[in-house]
C-alpha cells in the first residue's frame, strides 16, 4: 500500500472510529428535562413519563426530570425556571401561558416546548408553522371549544341566567379566553360575572362574592384549574354549585363536568417533541399541533349531590360517564 493511500485509510478509520463514538456518547447521554407548572400536578407528570417511556426513555437510565411547581404562584415562575437553567436542563417543559413565558423571559437558548392555551393570541409564538425561536409545543384550547362549552353548561343547568368566569387577568390567555367566553354568552342570553384572583389566598371569597351575586354556575378555565382544581372542586360541592372544567381530570376528581381536549394526550405529545429536540432538530423548524379531539366527560355522582337532573341530549353528547 502506497504512503498517500494508507494515509487516506487511516484518516477513513479514524473518522469511523470518531462517528461511532459519537454515537455511543450520545447513545450513553443522560437527558436532562425540566418540568415547570403554575399548579399542582393534577396527571400531567404521570402522562409525561408515559410518553417518555413509549418512547425509550427511563427515570434514571437515559433521562431525569426535574419537576418544578409553583403552587399557583406565578411569581414564583421566574425563580422556579432559574432554577432549571442553573441546572443546565436540556430543555423545558412548560405548562400553561404563564410558565412557558416565564421560561421565555429566563431564557433564549434552552429549548421550550409549550403545552398551552392558543399560543399564537398570546404571542408566545408568531405562527404555528413556524414558531420561531426556542419555543414549539402543543395548543390545548381555542375559543370554540369555550363557546361549546358554555353551551353544554346553559344545557345542563337549563335555568342559567347568569355565569361567573373565574381568571387572571394577568395572564393573557385567560384575558383572551375570557373575551371568547363573553361574546358567546351573548350569543346564548347569558351574562358573565368576571371572577378576578391574583393568587391562592384570594379564591374563596372571589367566589363567595360571585354566588352573593346570583351566579348560577362557574366556567373554570385551563389555567385556574391547573392551579386550584382540588380548592374549586371542594368549594362547589359545599356550596352545591355546578361548575364546568376544562378538562376530564377535574370530572374524575368530583368536577361536575368537563369539556375539552385530553390533557394527558397533550403532555404525551410533549414528550414527542422533547425526543426530536434532543436528537438534535430545532424548535422553529417543529409546526406547533393543535388539540383536534375534544371530550365531554360528566360525573353522575356529583350531579346527584347537587340534585341536579343531566338532560338526555348531554348525557348522548358524552365521551364518559362517571357513575
Amino acid at each position: 500500500m502506497s504512503q498517500v493511500r494508507r494515509r487516506q485509510f487511516l484518516i477513513a478509520i479514524g473518522a469511523l472510529l470518531a462517528a461511532t463514538l459519537a454515537r455511543a456518547q450520545q447513545a450513553g447521554k443522560l437527558i436532562k428535562v425540566g418540568f415547570l407548572q403554575l399548579g399542582s400536578p393534577r396527571g400531567e407528570v404521570e402522562a409525561f413519563r408515559e410518553g417518555l417511556r413509549e418512547l425509550g426513555y427511563i427515570e434514571g437510565k437515559n433521562v431525569t426530570i426535574e419537576y418544578r411547581d409553583a403552587g399557583g404562584r406565578s411569581e414564583r415562575l421566574h425563580e422556579l425556571v432559574a432554577e432549571l437553567i442553573r441546572i443546565h436542563v436540556d430543555v423545558i417543559v412548560a405548562f400553561t401561558t404563564p410558565a412557558t413565558r416565564a421560561a421565555q423571559q429566563a431564557t433564549s437558548t434552552v429549548p421550550i416546548v409549550t403545552i398551552s392555551a392558543d399560543p399564537v393570541g398570546t404571542g408566545l409564538v408568531t405562527s404555528l408553522a413556524r414558531p420561531k425561536g426556542n419555543t414549539t409545543g402543543v395548543s390545548i384550547v381555542g375559543p370554540e371549544a369555550d363557546a361549546k362549552a358554555l353551551g353544554l353548561l346553559k344545557e345542563t343547568v337549563p335555568k342559567l341566567g347568569r355565569v361567573a368566569f373565574v381568571w387572571d387577568p394577568t395572564n393573557p390567555a385567560l384575558l383572551r379566553r375570557f373575551q371568547a367566553v363573553e361574546a358567546a354568552a351573548r350569543s346564548l342570553g347569558l351574562q358573565v360575572d368576571s371572577v378576578v384572583i391574583h393568587g391562592p389566598g384570594e379564591l374563596e371569597s372571589a367566589l363567595e362574592s360571585a354566588i352573593g351575586r346570583r351566579a348560577g354556575a362557574l366556567f373554570v378555565p385551563t389555567a385556574i384549574a391547573s392551579a386550584y382544581q382540588r380548592q374549586i372542586i371542594e368549594f362547589t360541592a359545599r356550596k352545591r354549585w355546578p361548575a364546568m372544567y376544562p378538562d376530564r381530570a377535574a370530572a374524575e376528581a368530583g368536577g361536575l363536568i368537563a369539556y375539552g381536549a385530553n390533557f394527558a394526550d397533550q403532555v404525551r405529545r410533549a414528550a414527542v417533541y422533547v425526543d426530536k429536540i434532543v436528537k438534535g432538530a430545532k424548535p422553529s423548524d417543529l409546526p406547533i399541533e393543535q388539540a383536534t379531539k375534544f371530550e365531554l366527560v360528566i360525573n353522575m355522582k356529583t350531579a346527584k349531590a347537587l340534585g341536579l337532573a343531566i338532560p338526555s341530549s348531554v348525557l348522548l353528547q358524552a365521551d364518559l360517564v362517571i357513575e
